[in-house]
């Protein structure tokens, strides 16, 4: 079975890991940082994202890394921080994510779910493809879920508005990250970008996104007993984002081992449909990558 200690050396390669505060961005942002990549941790709680960056340079001594502000529910955040970013890029993971939770808005009115997890992560991938199109081989890694099998996507009430519910939602955000993993693939690959781009399922996991205030005590603590720790559910992301022979367009679960998507998140009509609405909703056309020769 692959462990992270089978991670290359990574010395001289940049990498930013969404969600780094806490769940599987931690042991993600650290095992990067373990292998010699400078790491730059995004939290939208600046004591969390302190907390998480003591831990790493405790546990690895000199470690390249720091911790700058990123909220995915906020577009002018998510343009603020890529403002921050320079030269080359070698490693995006979109790991950062909401739960299953009571219908709430970002701040430029999406549905949170997929306001956070799929449109806040278009975003920042948009944002930064001029410094991952500069990289010689730059990977961006998106984190999905097993739920996405059964999500759907409504193009007419993408928010959930007619008839919200929390699991749905998330389902939903869940299908659109592995839509956009497949689709960016199709993209770099038709104009010859130097780019991969993988999903993952990191399988359940001991995280925030397991207290699911819907579910009663007694599952949750039975839910509790059946999950793994966050390290190991960082290790889909891992092989993605560092083995040298993973392959673009790859979905890696818990093992790690490639796994087939599902039939939804294969459809590239519905794949490209959401790219586009996803240009318009958050206003980054990923003029990089469209021209890139």
């Amino acid at each position: 079975m692959w462990t992270a200690d089978e991670i290359p050396d990574l010395t001289g390669s940049v990498a930013v890991v969404t969600g780094a505060s806490g769940g599987i961005g931690v042991p993600t942002a650290l095992e990067l940082a373990r292998h010699g990549a400078r790491v730059v941790l995004t939290a939208r709680d600046a004591d969390r994202g302190r907390a998480a960056l003591d831990a790493i340079r405790t546990a690895v001594p000199g470690a390249a890394a720091e911790v700058r502000a990123l909220d995915l529910a906020d577009l002018a955040s998510v343009r603020a921080f890529a403002e921050t970013v320079d030269g080359p890029l070698d490693l995006l993971v979109n790991n950062a994510g909401l739960g299953p939770s009571p219908r709430r808005t970002t701040a430029d009115g999406f549905e949170a779910q997929f306001g956070v997890n799929h449109l806040g992560h278009f975003a920042l991938t948009g944002l930064l493809m001029p410094h991952l199109l500069a990289a010689p081989a730059a990977r961006v890694v998106t984190v999905s879920s097993d739920a996405h099998s059964v999500g759907d996507l409504d193009f007419d009430d993408l928010g959930l508005e007619r008839r919200y519910n929390r699991f749905a939602a998330y389902a939903r955000s869940k299908l659109a990250n592995l839509l956009f993993a497949l689709e960016l693939r199709r993209r770099a690959d038709a104009c010859g970008a130097p780019l991969l781009s993988l999903a993952t399922n990191p399988g359940m996991t001991a995280t925030g996104i397991m207290k699911m205030g819907a579910l009663t005590r007694p599952v949750n603590a039975l839910l509790r007993l059946a999950v793994q720790p966050p390290a190991k559910g960082a290790l889909p992301s891992l092989y993605a984002a560092t083995f040298p022979g993973a392959r673009s367009g790859e979905y890696v679960g818990p093992g790690p081992k490639v796994l087939p998507p599902s039939p939804k998140a294969l459809d590239a009509a519905v794949a490209a449909r959401l790219w586009e609405r996803s240009q318009e909703l958050t206003g980054v056309p990923f003029d990089e990558i469209r021209q890139y020769s």
